[in-house]
């Protein structure tokens, strides 16, 4: 089962990694700030982690918590 707030640490963990800031990244996905804070109780629609993922130039199941790998199949 996926939890929520893994996604959001996940996110989190990613995006300092590459020196972008949540709000940067909400704000360039076009997604409100309340984001991340809802995540903490609710999963993500499936096309806000798409989008965010595509940011990221990840994986949705890396997101998830599916894989390790941050690699996007193509």
């Amino acid at each position: 089962m996926y939890q929520s707030d893994n996604v959001a640490n996940r996110i989190k963990t990613l995006a300092k990694s590459r020196n972008i800031s949540i709000k940067k990244l909400l704000e360039d996905v076009g997604l409100g700030f309340n984001t991340m804070s809802n995540m903490k109780t609710s999963m993500p629609k499936a096309d806000n982690l798409a989008r965010i993922a595509d940011y990221l130039n990840c994986s949705v199941d890396y997101l998830l918590g599916r894989t390790d790998k941050q690699e996007v199949n193509k």
